[in-house]
């Protein structure tokens, strides 16, 4: 038998009010929180959860349906180099979301699991299901309530409480309501366990891009006190862009764009937010692989992101000005040069 199930993350202003569910059937699901967080940290917990709420059942395989390639490399492929190299990344430096990830490493041991990439906000019925759920669990952090944790997973032993990412010392200790012991099993086994396995799209086969290798830690001494969680959530939103699955969603680009967002590319011509969606909806994928050059802060609410993208096509040096606007983050401005 398969399990076949969803794990999605949420977080209202990246970081803020973060939520984590995952979704095997009405009757089959277990969703939490932190009253600070990031989409990450969510999207690494569920999986966690997932994991654990179905130890009782390691004879079975377990499909994983997830939105985040972030998650999906991570656990399939660079975790084996964090490990030989002490959880640090080729800078020295620790790896982001470390207890969350050495937690997975440990529940993932003898396991029977595969990942299938979907792509998110496109109707997928299980995705959207976590999805709902885990914005659901941000919502209830943000109005200072309890979240509703799901009946779990049946048969599932749990502890009383789900141990709080140590990386992220504000955030405060997510629901504490464990899975059903109801036997039902029934309910643990997704009717899609017979349909036909996608193959997991991953990105290209290398270690996770060295985002921060090139930073002068002492460049921005006013970005200090919050430089970790801008650094993380700037950089994955300009990654999130570059994604071929995202630029292919209208909906997530509208969201990452400001309003009154303008490009000049690497052709020199300007581009509007408008003539930019709909180019995105016309172009063929291309994967990018992103290398951050440097990253300040202009003002209380402005950060400047400079990098290089390489694909296929070459490399190009880029330009990124990022405004926060109610605690969420959206591109303002961007510059392209082609590198030569």
């Amino acid at each position: 038998m398969t399990i076949v199930a969803a794990a999605d993350g949420s977080a209202l202003g990246n970081p803020g009010p973060a939520g984590w569910a995952w979704y095997v059937d009405e009757n089959c699901w277990r969703a939490g929180g932190w009253p600070h967080g990031t989409n990450n940290m969510g999207e690494l917990m569920a999986v966690l959860d997932l994991f654990k709420s179905t130890a009782h059942r390691p004879e079975e395989r377990l499909h994983i349906l997830c939105d985040s390639q972030y998650v999906i490399n991570s656990v399939t492929k660079w975790m084996p180099g964090w490990k030989r190299k002490g959880w640090k990344k080729s800078d020295g430096k620790p790896v982001l979301n470390l207890d969350l990830l050495k937690e997975i490493d440990a529940a993932i041991a003898g396991r029977n699991y595969e990942f299938e990439w979907v792509k998110g906000h496109a109707g997928h019925e299980l995705n959207e299901a976590a999805d709902d759920r885990a914005r659901d669990a941000a919502t209830a952090y943000q109005a200072k309530r309890a979240p509703h944790a799901g009946p779990g997973f049946p048969g599932a032993v749990l502890d009383t409480e789900v141990a709080e990412p140590a990386a992220k010392p504000a955030a405060a200790k997510p629901a504490t309501a464990v899975g059903s012991a109801t036997q039902n099993s029934s309910a643990a086994v997704s009717p899609a366990a017979t349909a036909p396995v996608k193959t997991v799209l991953l990105l290209d086969e290398l270690e996770q891009p060295d985002l921060f290798s090139l930073l002068d830690d002492d460049a921005d001494p006013a970005f200090d006190n919050h430089r970790d969680a801008a650094l993380e959530t700037v950089v994955e939103l300009e990654r999130e862009l570059l994604d071929p699955a995202v630029r292919a969603d209208p909906l997530r680009v509208g969201e990452l764009l400001h309003p009154q967002f303008e490009e000049i590319g690497v052709s020199g011509r300007r581009w509007s937010r408008a003539e930019i969606l709909e180019m995105f909806s016309d172009e063929e994928a291309v994967a990018r692989e992103l290398q951050v050059l440097s990253l300040a802060q202009l003002d209380a609410e402005t950060a400047l992101l400079s990098y290089r993208s390489v694909s296929p096509k070459g490399s190009a040096l880029r330009s990124s000005i990022w405004q926060r606007q109610d605690g969420q983050w959206r591109l303002r401005h961007h510059q392209g040069t082609t590198e030569v």
